[in-house]
């Protein structure tokens, strides 16, 4: 297999804006941190792999941007293009590098769920751009 999991996010908003509800959540495992994050145009978050545990990571974009993984060391890398405004749910499994770029004019935002005291994140770059 060497597609990344990424699954639509259906959303639930109304005139106030959207509301998505985060699925999958148990696919990982406990979850004993979350955070969210912004990533800003032309800029790159991610370029590491997790060994042990697995990682959710919620995207919500206005705009295009792509996720960059490859499926453990020495193999080939891989990308997805996002285009328009929606939400997905990306979980990569454990030795799987994986990055996502802002290629768009917007702010994108990531919901990130894993246990941040034990974060079991090694650097191993997908796509030119920042790190971590």
């Amino acid at each position: 297999m060497t597609d990344l999991p990424v699954t639509p996010l259906e959303s639930f908003g109304d005139d106030r804006g959207v509301s998505f509800t985060l699925a999958g959540l148990s696919a990982i495992g406990p979850i004993a941190d979350a955070h969210l994050a912004s990533v800003r145009p032309g800029r790159t978050r991610g370029q590491h792999y997790h060994a042990h545990k697995g990682e959710l990571m919620a995207v919500v974009y206005t705009d295009t941007w792509s996720l960059h993984w490859d499926t453990g060391p020495g193999t080939p890398t891989h990308h997805r293009t996002f285009t328009g405004s929606g939400a997905v749910v990306v979980a990569p499994p454990p030795n799987w590098a994986h990055a996502v770029r802002n290629d768009g004019r917007t702010d994108l935002w990531l919901f990130v769920g894993h246990d941040r005291a034990d974060r079991d994140t090694h650097p191993r770059q997908v796509t030119d751009g920042d790190s971590t």
